[in-house]
């Protein structure tokens, strides 16, 4: 399936109250996390990409990165923070840090998260 087919049958309501980040946040949603900080969560994405995908989303809701920075830098420098954290954790030091801000973009999900990705793992995988 093309990427742009996939991704229209992939997105997913813009609604908060409909929102699956919102749901992992609140608990009604469960996963695994691998990491948490005051503001942030951290996930593995469920339609990887690389060998390392993790999300890593802010607890409040923000649209995409965009409304992120306006409204909470603070929170975006966490998220950043969280993401560079994780990609030393997780990878061999080369990594990708990406944010799709809208559907044309990829973005799938309607609440501001950054991707970690890598294709070689920290034990050299």
């Amino acid at each position: 399936m093309e990427l742009a087919a996939l991704t229209k049958t992939r997105l997913i309501d813009m609604s908060e109250s409909n929102c699956l980040f919102c749901k992992i946040v609140s608990g009604e949603m469960a996963t695994e996390f691998v990491a948490e900080t005051d503001n942030t969560l951290v996930f593995k994405d469920i339609w990887p990409v690389a060998k390392v995908h993790l999300l890593v989303i802010p607890k409040q809701h923000y649209s995409d990165v965009a409304e992120l920075a306006q409204n909470a830098p603070v929170i975006l420098s966490e998220v950043l923070k969280t993401a560079t954290e994780m990609a030393r954790e997780y990878t061999a030091g080369s990594f990708k840090l990406q944010f799709n801000t809208g559907a044309e973009a990829g973005q799938t999900v309607f609440h501001a998260h950054a991707h970690v990705l890598s294709d070689t793992e920290k034990d050299g995988s």
